[in-house]
């Protein structure tokens, strides 16, 4: 269902770990034995392989390891279910994303609250999107598609990489700010399963994290015509954000964040947190991940992250509602 891919790692050393280390274990008792980081996405995929770049350096700083969990199934809900039922204690965290802001709206029943059973630990990053449409599409710019499509109510279709994922919502919420324009959504199980038909013409258009975008607006395979951050990226300096294209206020990212079950010691939260933001902090860290187009984030508290979360379910509820997504 929701997002599944996101990053693929880059390559750098660590000189900060080893100074970092007495400063995390002096917190308290966590951890205490090897932590479970839950990942409720496919091995080596967007997602995982970010958790397992910051697992590794958290193993390097603290006296316990930090092993990645693969737990899929029923999008997230299985895995996220996993850790909404886990010891108190810090020993099983979450490493998720937008999705869960989604599940509540999406899924009519689910086995955990989203918010009730968790606690919001640290925001790690957040990525942007690109908007990019089929080379052929006669249009060169986002005003100039958004005319197109004004022009053309429900000729044309765009691609997502599934009901309810990050880039669908996204794209439901462009066409909403953009003036309420009419494109069929064509659901596919990831975008390298949508990729061809957008090459080929069978789909017009499609939002897609910015780093799996790249490569085929800069070998002009498609046209890459707005990001959805707030500012522009540097892999692509001459691509314009959907704010200054003509769209006011638009702004849309993936982004991750861990999670401890609720109720989890509000002490063992805050050495949680300080672990994680040591190792975003690292310029190490920062530049694989940026190389990937995430925006790494090092300054999060548990409170900031609640917010962040709050702000986004509050954000995404009302589309989803509006566009009558479901699970499907």
């Amino acid at each position: 269902m929701i997002q599944r891919r996101h990053l693929i790692a880059g390559a750098a050393g660590l000189a900060a770990a080893p100074l970092a280390a007495p400063a995390v274990r002096a917190q308290g008792s966590w951890p205490n034995a090897p932590v479970r980081l839950v990942v409720p996405f496919a091995a080596g995929g967007p997602t995982d392989v970010p958790a397992r770049l910051i697992a590794d350096e958290l193993s390097k700083m603290l006296p316990q390891r930090v092993i990645v969990e693969n737990r899929t199934g029923a999008g997230v809900v299985v895995g996220s279910d996993m850790v909404a039922k886990a010891s108190k204690d810090g020993q099983t965290l979450l490493y998720t994303t937008i999705a869960h802001a989604a599940l509540r709206a999406i899924f009519p029943r689910l086995p955990f609250d989203p918010l009730a059973d968790f606690t919001p630990v640290a925001l790690t990053g957040v990525i942007p999107m690109l908007m990019m449409v089929n080379k052929d599409l006669p249009v060169n710019s986002l005003p100039e598609l958004i005319e197109l499509l004004r022009k053309n109510p429900g000729k044309y279709d765009y691609a997502s990489t599934g009901n309810g994922a990050a880039l669908h919502l996204a794209t439901e919420l462009f066409l909403r700010q953009a003036g309420g324009l009419k494109v069929a959504h064509v659901p596919y199980r990831g975008s390298a399963a949508a990729m061809p038909d957008l090459l080929n013409g069978t789909v017009a258009m499609m939002l897609d994290v910015a780093n799996s975008a790249l490569p085929f607006v800069q070998r002009g395979e498609v046209k890459g015509l707005a990001i959805s951050g707030g500012k522009r990226i540097p892999q692509v300096p001459d691509i314009p954000t959907f704010n200054e294209a003509g769209v006011p206020g638009y702004e849309a990212y993936t982004w991750h964040m861990v999670f401890a079950p609720a109720g989890t010691p509000e002490a063992t939260v805050s050495t949680i947190n300080q672990a994680f933001n040591k190792v975003m902090a690292m310029e190490s860290v920062q530049q694989r991940l940026s190389a990937l187009t995430m925006e790494t984030r090092s300054d999060t508290t548990p409170a900031t992250a609640k917010k962040w979360l709050d702000d986004e379910i509050a954000k995404w509820e009302p589309i989803i509602q509006s566009a009558g997504i479901k699970a499907d």
